[in-house]
């Protein structure tokens, strides 16, 4: 079985070469593949597009000091999933109970578009994740790359389970993909994504996740 996560993996060479070019402008910054992050044995998994510049880039911890992470964990929070509100830093005292973050593109990629390619490639690590949580019974997909990306991880195929916000769909082993839009700062002041709608999504995932019984 192979590896969930590779910190030297320079397998797509445009973000091998981006990740160089802002490591030299930015030498403080993490600038690695970004792992998972949260509890090992997370009945929920959340899984969202890649890692941002001045954000998991930055920290080294999936959407910590991001603004996609502001509503994120305040909402974890909220139901019980993480012990603080707010994460700024990969060495802050937050730590996640029931839950775990991952994201489809191990890298950051430029303009936060990583290419059909890139996605492809880092497929690997995310079907070795899923395979390697045995307890987890919900993934959340946060928008359609990551949707997709946990379809592919699974062995299904995208055009039977389209993507819809807060839609529900069964995964092999007993599994369920719930989806949500993507709180990213464009998602949230557009109100495309309201904190309302997210935590009901969020709600429904913990109220699955922690239901009798698991994955078969």
């Amino acid at each position: 079985m192979s590896s969930t996560y590779d910190p030297n993996c320079r397998r797509c060479p445009r973000l091998a070469a981006f990740l160089d070019a802002v490591q030299i402008e930015h030498p403080e910054y993490f600038c690695r593949p970004v792992p998972a992050f949260g509890d090992p044995r997370a009945r929920l998994i959340l899984v969202g597009l890649a890692p941002g510049m001045h954000g998991a880039n930055r920290t080294g911890r999936p959407f910590t000091g991001d603004h996609a992470g502001i509503l994120l964990y305040a909402t974890l929070h909220k139901f019980g999933l993480a012990s603080a509100a707010v994460s700024v830093a990969a060495d802050d005292p937050l730590a996640l109970s029931g839950a775990r973050i991952t994201n489809s593109v191990k890298c950051l990629p430029p303009a936060n578009k990583p290419l059909p390619a890139e996605i492809k490639t880092c497929n690997d690590y995310l079907s070795s994740e899923l395979a390697q949580s045995p307890e987890a019974r919900v993934i959340l997909a946060l928008g359609t790359i990551a949707h997709a990306a946990v379809l592919r991880a699974c062995g299904l195929r995208g055009g039977e389970h389209r993507f819809a916000h807060a839609a529900e769909h069964s995964l092999p082993g007993g599994r369920v993909l719930l989806d949500s839009y993507h709180c990213s700062r464009y998602n949230t002041q557009t109100r495309r994504l309201t904190a309302s709608m997210f935590e009901a999504v969020v709600a429904r995932a913990a109220t699955l996740a922690n239901a009798a019984g698991g994955p078969q």
